[in-house]
């Protein structure tokens, strides 16, 4: 597909360099180079530099918020050869918290006392369309790392806590020795066409009036194709024919692939499973237009940064081939 590296988070340009993360005497050095960096995460936020134009705020890994703490860093790899790592730090006074659900959007700001002005954290989803391509894929990188170690904390083997391993990259179970690594979840999410027109869905929780490309998690033994087919059919209950891949996206939140597909419809009649979705329509490419516009009293198109938004724009742009 044309333009496909240009999905929001697929414009990282981190080189792995997994061959250093089993070796504690090479991160060490590499930690204390002085070109070596490290990005900031509190919570849920990612930290950015604000002092001008958008961008991560990568700091020297000799920081104070960062208390030589390379026994907790994920090392994320090389950037133009420089080392770069990721590391949550804690909670500081002052820093406003809450149990509360997050909103559908969160955009909270917040300033570390040791940072300054310059330096917000912020949450990924809202500013995702805000950054440069490299900063938004980093970033995605270094978040879903850490949601993965957040949710994995115990062994799925016998139940014990387990330990940070790889440096990062890895969890071991101290009893009973099992490894677990980084898990990717996949999903499709499809453009569903129809003569000159795309198939579209919301949820009960989204926005008032937002709309996006129907979407769901592959099954086990299913192919990306047929998990198009059963998707489509049970969420709208509109039979698909021929599938295509189109492009995918690394979906960070927590821990997703989304996989961009192709997909034709064989009928238009809607059958709507209200577990599922709480309406799906057909739209044109003449009233989309109008919507992307604003110029669609409620019809809101799936928002800038998503995979869905690319898909239908290079839609209406005649460049999905």
């Amino acid at each position: 597909m044309k333009n496909a590296e240009a999905v929001t988070f697929a414009g990282g340009t981190l080189d792995r360099a997994a061959w250093f993360r089993s070796s504690r005497e090479k991160l060490r050095e590499l930690w204390e180079r002085t070109d070596a960096r490290c990005l900031a995460l509190w919570q849920s936020q990612v930290l950015l530099d604000v002092s001008g134009d958008w961008s991560l705020g990568w700091l020297p890994t000799g920081n104070t918020v960062f208390e030589g703490r390379l026994s907790d860093a994920i090392f994320l790899g090389l950037e133009d050869g420089a080392p770069r790592f990721a590391l949550k730090i804690p909670d500081w006074d002052g820093a406003q918290t809450s149990d509360a659900p997050p909103p559908f959007l969160d955009a909270s700001r917040h300033v570390h006392p040791e940072l300054g002005n310059g330096y917000e954290f912020r949450e990924l989803r809202a500013i995702m369309a805000d950054i440069s391509p490299r900063d938004a894929g980093n970033a995605a990188a270094a978040r879903g790392i850490y949601a993965w170690h957040e949710k994995h904390m115990f062994c799925a083997n016998c139940g014990a806590a387990s330990d940070m391993d790889d440096a990062g990259w890895r969890r071991t179970c101290p009893s009973c020795s099992a490894q677990h690594f980084p898990r990717t979840d996949p999903v499709v999410i499809m453009l569903i066409l129809h003569g000159n027109s795309v198939l579209m869905g919301r949820s009960p929780h989204w926005p008032e009036g937002m709309y996006s490309l129907l979407a769901g998690f592959m099954e086990p033994g299913e192919s990306i194709e047929a998990a198009v087919r059963r998707e489509v059919w049970e969420e709208a209950g509109v039979p698909v024919g021929e599938v295509g891949y189109l492009a995918s996206q690394p979906w960070p939140f927590p821990s997703s692939l989304m996989i961009g597909c192709q997909g034709e419809a064989l009928s238009t009649d809607i059958t709507l499973d209200p577990v599922e979705l709480e309406d799906a329509i057909w739209v044109s490419r003449e009233k989309m237009l109008a919507a992307i516009d604003g110029r669609v009293p409620g019809l809101k198109p799936a928002r800038k940064g998503s995979i869905a938004r690319f898909l239908i724009e290079r839609w209406l742009g005649d460049a999905l081939d």
